[in-house]
């Protein structure tokens, strides 16, 4: 790995914020902003080809794990978490694990990220396996508790990918399907949860939404298969059944939803039967 300033690490291009006013801090913010979609488009070309092999995993049975450090980690958690109520899908089949465990979310874990052995471990207490795939989340590429997971992988034929936004990172170099997003210097020096979050972020969503759109579970452009677990979810799922099926009544169609607990089932159920 090359011995130099991590670009995470580069200091920002704006100095003395503390003298700044609220308007000239947040138009630097939202300047810096733009640059994030304009590096994860030239990172589409690695994206793609990391989504192809997750989701060859996950039409054979396999799980996606993420697995990453701070904010990295935080953010795979997060996007993890929301596939369930989002597509309906098993809260095993794609997982995230954060250094220092659930508590980690929260709070700091003093020397969680420095913990190289545990990231081995924790993907070990899942049962790991190759037919899984594992995605390292670290904005330096550098992280040991993220470099241990993809090390053990490695070593036991499972394929990896990671998202990182440094370029040439250890991360990348070890993985199958490395993505870099290379956002340039944080507007608060070395603050990744600004830029480099953002952009982890916005590959999360691609990676996610993109593999559960080649697992169909989603038709057309609705989220058929989401778990109604609120009101607004059940009014929503109502009226796509309104609209898909042709339905006037609006009683009618949120009881077919109700009855069915999803709206895919609904519409495969009326269309049995009518």
């Amino acid at each position: 790995m090359k011995d130099y300033l991590k670009t995470t690490e580069q200091p920002s291009a704006y100095h003395h914020l503390e003298k700044m006013s609220v308007r000239e801090l947040i138009t630097g913010i939202n300047q810096e902003d733009f640059s994030v979609p304009q590096a994860v488009q030239k990172a589409l070309p690695q994206i793609e080809a990391l989504i192809n092999a997750v989701v060859e995993k996950l039409q054979n049975g396999g799980r996606l794990f993420y697995i990453g450090a701070g904010t990295s980690g935080r953010l795979g958690v997060l996007d993890a978490s929301e596939c369930p109520p989002t597509f309906g899908v098993s809260e095993d089949l794609i997982v995230g694990i954060i250094a220092g465990g659930d508590v980690a979310l929260r709070h700091p874990v003093e020397n969680a990220e420095d913990n190289e052995e545990q990231g081995r471990k924790d993907l070990q207490e899942k049962n790991i396996n190759d037919k899984d795939f594992v995605i390292g989340l670290s904005a330096s590429g550098g992280a040991p508790y993220v470099l241990g997971a993809l090390e053990y992988c490695k070593q036991h034929n499972i394929l990896t990918g990671c998202i990182t936004c440094n370029e040439d990172s250890y991360a990348a170099q070890i993985s199958d399907y490395p993505v870099e997003v290379i956002v340039g210097p944080e507007f608060l020096t070395g603050s990744t949860r600004m830029k480099s979050g953002t952009a982890q972020k916005l590959v999360l969503n691609m990676i996610s939404t993109v593999a559960m759109i080649r697992l169909n579970k989603v038709h057309d452009n609705q989220m058929v298969n989401m778990q109604l677990t609120n009101s607004k979810l059940v009014d929503r799922g109502t009226r796509m059944l309104m609209n898909n099926l042709k339905i006037d009544d609006y009683t009618k169609a949120k009881e077919l939803l109700l009855k069915y607990g999803s709206v895919a089932k609904a519409e495969e159920h009326f269309e049995m039967n009518y």
